[in-house]
């Protein structure tokens, strides 16, 4: 994996595991790309089941958060990048083909070298 990031976030719940894992891990993203920097959100763990369409339907926490989908789209729209584990994606028996066509995928060896790389990161398990 060659490109870098200055924010990586990595999230390890779902939303049906832990909604307020996966807002608070897309609101920082989100306030990443808001102070200029480069943001991408790896999904490990339970949370590559939030790569399958309509996951993020349905999560809001309430106030004073956004909702999960309008963090997700924000995310996206600002440049920032969500990345499938691919060995999470394989144990949850998830097909490529699911996936929300907007993410990418990365390896373990991707994962080390993203964090390695970044400013800053920020662990929501």
């Amino acid at each position: 994996m060659s490109k870098t990031y200055d924010y990586v976030g990595t999230v390890f719940d779902n939303g049906e595991s832990n909604p307020n894992k996966v807002t608070v891990a897309f609101t920082m993203g989100n306030k990443a790309l808001m102070a200029g920097h480069s943001s991408a959100i790896i999904l490990m763990v339970d949370a590559v089941k939030l790569a399958l369409p309509n996951a993020f339907d349905g999560i809001n926490i309430g106030e004073p958060f956004k909702p999960a989908k309008a963090l997700l789209e924000s995310f996206l729209e600002k440049g920032g990048e969500v990345l499938v584990c691919e060995s999470c994606r394989v144990h949850h028996d998830i097909s490529k083909e699911d996936i929300d066509s907007r993410f990418g995928f990365i390896d373990g060896d991707g994962v080390v070298e993203l964090v390695m790389n970044a400013k800053g990161s920020l662990q929501v398990s």
